[in-house]
């Protein structure tokens, strides 16, 4: 599912039109985005948390020519399914 079919989706369980869904999904992930980028977590009942954390640097390898590399520290976002989600899954 992309995100003009989630859209659409939304637009049709709650009865609105595809551009106030569009606008709410808009909405909803720049909360996230927001939430995250201040070191904050997200969590939605029955769903999951999202949360940022923070990954080390470490080395590699460049994989055509097997040099080591070295990878930068980096901030990663991160999901944890809720278990609503994790049972209605299986």
């Amino acid at each position: 599912m992309n995100k003009s079919e989630l859209i659409e989706h939304i637009a049709t369980q709650a009865d609105l039109s595809k551009a106030a869904a569009g606008r709410a999904l808009d909405a909803v992930v720049g909360a996230v985005r927001t939430t995250l980028k201040k070191g904050g977590s997200v969590t939605i009942t029955g769903f999951g948390t999202f949360a940022a954390s923070k990954r080390a640097a470490r080395s590699g390898r460049n994989p055509r020519t097997g040099a080591a590399i070295k990878i930068k520290a980096a901030r990663v976002v991160k999901f944890r399914p809720g278990k609503g989600l994790r049972d209605g899954i299986r």
